[in-house]
């Protein structure tokens, strides 16, 4: 279920990079969170780089909503950039997989098409 590369160079450099596939392949960016900073701001230490960015197609978005709307739970979606062992990751979960917690056979195509979307945002950010 989840999908995972490494990349070349810093988590900044490699979010940067995701930031600009994901404008490339007409999903948008609706945030971004630094989550080793915001857990600084609470005074909790998390020694790995680890950044999430949002990404959302309004379209696609829209098409599952009007099926599933409880699928709001899990929009928008979510690419994370983070340190492990030493190596930079780019990792989503894929979205065939969590639909499958559904039973509804309407969103298995929508989840296919943007699955693949996600995919190649992600090779992108990591070629």
């Amino acid at each position: 279920m989840l999908y995972e590369r490494t990349a070349r160079g810093t988590v900044g450099e490699v979010v940067t990079r995701v930031e600009a596939a994901t404008r490339d392949h007409k999903f948008g960016v609706l945030g971004t969170i630094d989550l080793k900073s915001k857990l600084a701001e609470k005074g909790v230490d998390l020694a790995p780089g680890c950044t999430v960015v949002e990404v959302c197609n309004p379209v696609q978005a829209q098409r599952v909503l009007e099926e599933e709307i409880v699928l709001a739970t899990m929009l928008p979606c979510r690419i994370a950039v983070y340190e492990k062992g030493g190596t930079v990751c780019v990792g989503t979960l894929r979205p065939t997989g969590l639909v499958q917690l559904f039973n509804n056979p309407a969103l298995r195509p929508v989840a296919e098409e943007v699955e693949q979307v996600l995919l190649r945002i992600i090779d992108a950010a990591c070629a």
